[in-house]
């Protein structure tokens, strides 16, 4: 896999896990709402290595606990992706400066 093949699945696993904190914040503001149905963001794998989330209508009634679970997985897997992204753009930056000395 190549550097920028890296950056876009760090760059997909940041948006499917920013999809995952839209849906679980919503579901904390919502979860006193009649009718109201609670959400969940699955993720899956891409045919091109990377990740998405997709969202649809939870099994089980509002659930504060697995909301703030959500919340704090996805800020970590967040931040994980965030490092992978940033070091690859970091060895990009190496592989320019070689590439032109």
């Amino acid at each position: 896999m190549s550097i920028s093949g890296v950056m876009n699945t760090a760059l997909s696993g940041m948006l499917a896990q920013t999809t995952r904190v839209s849906v679980a914040a919503s579901n904390v503001a919502n979860s006193s709402t009649p009718g109201y149905a609670r959400l969940t963001a699955g993720l899956y794998t891409t045919g091109s290595g990377g990740v998405q989330a997709a969202v649809s209508p939870a099994s089980a009634d509002a659930d504060p606990v697995a909301d703030m679970t959500d919340l704090v997985e996805a800020e970590q897997s967040y931040k994980a992706n965030a490092v992978v992204f940033e070091t690859g753009a970091d060895l990009w930056d190496v592989l320019m400066s070689i590439k032109r000395d």
